[in-house]
């Protein structure tokens, strides 16, 4: 009898998750849910994926504020709203990273010095300091590694770094900040990128309402976002990648977004490693705050959230290789094998979305230093 109880569970359960749930459906559903997440049901995982289980963030402890007034964060905020960093003074870190969208910046790509353009869409920087690499690429493995790429290169800030040290200890008030927060006044670009490396890793998501829901507070997702939850870890499959407190394997794969040999082409992880095997690899970003973080993908060509989930729903499998010629080329993508046609109805694409919204924190919009040193 306890078999056949099980087995009516587990049908039922693959019932949920493929079919438009009815009032009991999603009663059931909650009830599911409304529970430990160890006594979850599982998630539809791949053989050979590791995947980490979904994790609150912490409540905001009272020591944030003396951490803010600590002399090398005071420091680095200093400097990353200072456009006294670039070639032109007119740009800063916070010209892409703007504490009002996100510490995003709401457009396709960048736009720099001189008004040249970025190839890649912005990356938010919220939980950057959990990241295990940086950029689309993951061409840098430390904030400190990479916060000289935007400084001195010239669609950016366009700033030539054998000057930048002696720009800033021109400044008085510049050789007293870096005296307080390295005690030592004899500063150069390893201090400099320390500062802003350590700023920018209090740059972290305020809890979501799933985070009170991970905690116990079942009551703080609605129904369509519970039946989203379930799909997102089941039908979807978005948990082999979007996984863990921050919903990312910190991996990279190849989603079908190369446009090999077409306008907007971007070989993405194979321009840092030379393998073939990379070509069309991005990494996989975090999805916290992720209703926050639009336009979405790697060259940020995708802004509305529907779209996006149905480009998943395909499986973009048609970008693999097609005939000979394809198959012989090493350089021509390979789509992630992750990636499947999913087959998801509209309603449970908008329970997905629905989902997403709820992993998404209200904005705290940080407020611009009143006064930069000069």
């Amino acid at each position: 009898m306890k078999r056949i109880l099980v087995i009516g569970l587990v049908m039922g359960i693959t019932v949920l998750s493929t079919a438009f749930l009815s009032d009991k459906g999603i009663q059931d559903l909650r009830s599911l849910y409304s529970r430990p997440i160890s006594e979850w049901p599982k998630p539809t995982i791949d053989s050979g994926v590791v995947y980490e289980e979904f994790k609150s963030l912490p409540k905001l402890d009272t020591s944030y504020f003396s951490l803010m007034e600590q002399p090398k964060v005071k420091l680095g905020k200093l400097l990353f709203f200072d456009p006294i960093l670039s070639g032109s003074n007119q740009i800063s870190c916070s010209s892409c990273h703007n504490p009002q969208t996100s510490w995003g910046d709401h457009s396709t790509v960048p736009v720099g010095h001189d008004h040249l353009v970025g190839t890649r869409n912005t990356l938010s920087l919220l939980n950057v300091g959990q990241r295990k690499s940086m950029f689309w690429d993951g061409r840098a493995t430390s904030l400190e590694e990479q916060a000289l790429s935007p400084i001195e290169a010239h669609n950016e800030m366009a700033m030539d770094l054998t000057k930048l040290v002696p720009k800033l200890k021109a400044i008085p008030e510049y050789n007293k900040l870096f005296k307080q927060a390295f005690g030592d006044d004899d500063f150069s670009m390893p201090e400099i990128m320390s500062a802003l490396a350590t700023f920018q890793r209090t740059l972290t998501s305020k809890r979501s309402r799933f985070d009170e829901f991970l905690d116990g507070k079942y009551d703080a997702l609605n129904d369509e976002e519970i039946a989203g939850l379930h799909l997102f870890r089941t039908k979807a499959r978005c948990m082999n990648c979007h996984n863990g407190q921050y919903f990312t394997d910190e991996d990279f794969h190849n989603i079908g977004l190369t446009y090999y040999k077409r306008k907007y082409e971007d070989l993405g992880r194979y321009i840092v490693t030379k393998d073939p095997k990379d070509v069309g690899k991005f990494r996989t970003p975090s999805l916290r705050d992720v209703m926050h973080t639009n336009p979405w993908m790697h060259n940020g060509l995708f802004d509305n959230i529907i779209g996006v989930i149905n480009m998943y729903n395909s499986g973009m499998t048609m970008n693999n290789p097609r005939n000979p010629e394809q198959e012989a080329d090493p350089m021509h993508p390979r789509i992630d094998p992750l990636m499947k046609k999913l087959d998801l109805t509209r309603d449970e694409i908008r329970q997905v979305a629905a989902f997403l919204e709820s992993i998404t924190a209200t904005k705290y919009r940080m407020p611009r230093p009143e006064k930069l040193p000069r």
